[in-house]
């Protein structure tokens, strides 16, 4: 029984514990943040369609934590929580976000128009990078996070970006305007999912959190880790260049959230 108490005592306070949730911005690129109640015997997983999201303790209360895709539509969304064999059903009202556009010009014209040999690779490169996202690991992630890099934000996530005049996706990401060679850490615990030259991202790691929450850092200069090693927050992961699609070198930082690119601001801690 001793045992039992100590396992107990360590139990409850784990789930008790603060672990600095990311901010609830229910927007397009954004998060909801919802409230599944107090933690008891019973641990609460939660779905989106077919999707299943994340669900961390933090105060003594369960947490669902919703990416929310920059397609979706100003309106009511409905996710699935399961306690057991009950399942309820919460409503997530999603608000308008209108993001500002940037025009780029980039001088490797290749970068914006693609020949038939490097659609292949594109097409190539997509598979590995789509299963990446995909990835869903039991284990809770750590969701207060520090900048990887130290220096000014320069393009903000959600921009509506146009290339030589040619209209392309939003930029998913977050960039720190750094130069070639400064270190890149990691901004919390997790796994290293894959390292890679991309032909749009250039060098890239990704980082597996827990429960769909991966980062992408990308336009590397320097791969400093390997697929598969355990990564501690502050860790370097490489070094900040302008490889792959880049008007200079700068740190593209991305955040994946059951599947969707969402705003990396939203995990850093409040000033």
């Amino acid at each position: 029984m001793k045992i039992n108490r100590l396992v107990f005592a360590f139990l409850l306070g784990f789930a008790t514990s603060a672990i600095a949730l990311p901010k609830h911005v229910p927007v397009p690129g954004g998060i909801a943040v919802i409230d599944l109640g107090p933690v008891s015997q019973t641990v609460p997983t939660a779905r989106w369609g077919e999707q299943p999201i994340a669900v961390v303790r933090d105060n003594g209360r369960w947490f669902a934590l919703l990416g929310i895709p920059l397609d979706t539509l100003p309106g009511d969304v409905e996710i699935s929580v399961f306690f057991g064999l009950t399942v309820e059903a919460r409503q997530i009202s999603v608000q308008i976000r209108n993001y500002p556009e940037q025009r780029l010009t980039i001088k490797d014209k290749r970068k914006v128009e693609p020949n038939p040999d490097d659609l292949a690779r594109i097409e190539r490169e997509k598979e590995v990078t789509e299963a990446i996202k995909r990835r869903f690991s039991g284990t809770p992630p750590a969701t207060d996070f520090a900048l990887p890099a130290k220096g000014p934000l320069s393009s903000r996530f959600g921009l509506r970006r146009t290339f030589n005049g040619l209209p392309r996706n939003p930029h998913a990401g977050l960039d720190v305007a750094v130069g070639t060679g400064a270190p890149v850490t990691a901004p919390a615990d997790g796994v290293v999912a894959n390292v890679g030259d991309y032909f749009f991202n250039g060098n890239t790691v990704f980082i597996d959190h827990g429960q769909g929450l991966i980062t992408a850092y990308m336009h590397l200069s320097r791969t400093d880790v390997r697929a598969g090693q355990l990564i501690k927050k502050g860790e370097t992961l490489g070094a900040v260049g302008a490889t792959g699609r880049v008007t200079g070198p700068h740190l593209h930082w991305a955040v994946i959230l059951n599947n969707t690119p969402v705003d990396p601001e939203l995990f850093l801690s409040r000033p």
